[in-house]
């Protein structure tokens, strides 16, 4: 019906222009003319667009729906000028409706997102409403995308849309993590933060809204980075004596004499540390190999090799440090800090 009625008015205005040619002032004549023609319009375009709104056509109808107004309200406003003026009244006030009853659609949809929080899956994938409200917003936005206005006031249209429907679903996602452990924890949310970040990435979303999502992954990379690599020094040997070292300070004591860092001791846990550094990715931390990305997974595992590397490093500097009484070095650790970066690194 709208492109109808642009077509009719369009064709109105070309035979008016023709017919009062020689009138003086025929433009504006021209256009209080169309402002009385389109006045008989006005109740049955309303009224049919009330239809569909009632009908309950869904959240992508009725941003396209809303999205068409607009451009209509501004098309035929550039053609009947400011004389229809109960034309163009209709038109904002129906735009207006159909935004409003858009924004309910999904106000209530972000309502259903808290009331069904769930248990995360045993693989830590993103819940099935994730996944189907990224459908919605990758329909919406591919509308969007298409919507004939500049990038800018594009964006700034639909960030009320991301407000209303990815700041819930993100909460969601966070209350559904809560209950689990750090590394499942933050393995579950990088999951579910890269899938967002990958579905929007692709369309016409600020810059600002993107690198949030990419800050808010960063920091539970770090996470599985700090907790991968804990568990490797811990399970190869290291971390009793890294932790230990950490936490020494002022002594004069030679390590040699601690209880937990005789000759004994090291030699044992730099014995188990290079049983680790034989096959070091079979020993990761179980949730790793459930991130879903496997370029992040391989960040994650080179991060942390690159800090159990720096803690071996802190070992050896204090255990070959003058006055540790160790005596014959090479014999209680054979290995230096470079040559366990090589080792590391060497695929």
């Amino acid at each position: 019906m709208l492109a109808w009625l642009h077509q009719a008015i369009a064709t109105e205005h070309e035979q008016l222009e023709v017919l009062l040619s020689a009138a003086p002032g025929n433009e504006m004549m021209s256009q209080e003319v169309l402002g009385h023609i389109t006045e008989g319009v006005c109740r049955p375009l309303k009224i049919r667009i009330e239809q569909v709104l009632v009908a309950d056509p869904g959240a992508v109808l009725l941003f396209r729906l809303s999205n068409v107004l607009k451009f209509y309200q501004q098309t035929i406003g550039g053609v009947v000028g400011d004389q229809a003026a109960d034309l163009l009244v209709t038109l904002a006030k129906m735009e207006h409706l159909g935004r409003q009853v858009f924004l309910s659609t999904l106000a209530q949809h972000a309502g259903s997102m808290l009331d069904k929080v769930e248990t995360p899956s045993a693989d830590l994938s993103p819940p099935a409403l994730l996944n189907q409200t990224l459908t919605l917003l990758c329909e919406l936005l591919t509308s969007q995308d298409a919507w004939v206005v500049p990038l800018d006031d594009r964006q700034a249209h639909f960030s009320q849309v991301l407000s209303c429907v990815l700041d819930p679903l993100l909460q969601m996602v966070s209350l559904e993590a809560g209950e689990l452990q750090r590394p499942a924890m933050a393995t579950f949310l990088v999951n579910c933060l890269h899938r967002v970040h990958g579905a929007l990435a692709p369309h016409e979303v600020s810059e600002e809204r993107l690198d949030s999502l990419q800050l808010q992954i960063d920091a539970h990379l770090d996470t599985l980075v700090s907790e991968n690599a804990s568990f490797v020094l811990s399970s190869a040997g290291l971390g009793s004596i890294y932790a230990f070292l950490q936490q020494r300070k002022g002594s004069q004591t030679p390590l040699s004499e601690e209880p937990t860092l005789d000759v004994s001791s090291v030699k044992t846990a730099m014995m188990q540390f290079d049983r680790y550094l034989s096959s070091p990715d079979h020993l990761i931390l179980p949730q790793l190999d459930l991130l879903l990305s496997a370029t992040l997974r391989e960040k994650v595992k080179k991060r942390s090799a690159e800090v159990v590397c720096d803690a071996y490093e802190d070992v050896y500097m204090a255990l070959t440090a003058p006055g540790q009484a160790y005596g014959n070095l090479a014999a209680v650790i054979p290995r230096t800090s470079a040559q366990i970066r090589h080792l590391q690194f060497r695929h």
